[in-house]
């Protein structure tokens, strides 16, 4: 596979994982960490079968709640909405499960990225 051909397809999966015109997004000159990003993670992680989309997002919704990175966990979760993957209420529930197994600190970011990933997509608010 070439240099080029790394690239497109990172693109696309980038495009597969956040929706739509998300590789557009990126600027036209990438920095070695975007290369990377783009050329490994998107186009050789995860592109590999045995695990759908759905599931490494749920995967990395997890890390990511661990680690406390509202702004990491807003990302998926806009990703999770375009792709029709996970519902507010799938969202809202995992924010609950996941108090208990990253501490109550990080859930309240996780929750935290949850809520404000859904109210700039338009879905319903808590009740």
């Amino acid at each position: 596979m070439t240099d080029d051909d790394r690239r497109r397809r990172g693109l696309e999966m980038m495009d597969a994982v956040y929706g739509a015109g998300f590789s557009e997004t990126l600027p036209d000159e990438a920095s070695p960490m975007l290369a990377e990003t783009i050329d490994h993670l998107f186009g050789a992680i995860w592109a590999r079968p045995g695990l759908s989309i759905r599931d490494r997002r749920l995967l990395v919704l997890g890390a990511t709640a661990a680690l406390g990175r509202a702004d990491l966990v807003e990302i998926q979760v806009r990703g999770a909405l375009a792709n029709a993957e996970l519902t507010a209420e799938q969202l809202r529930e995992a924010v609950l499960h996941l108090h208990f197994y990253v501490g109550w600190g990080n859930g309240t970011q996780f929750h935290r990225g949850v809520e404000a990933a859904l109210a700039t997509t338009g879905t319903e608010p808590a009740k």
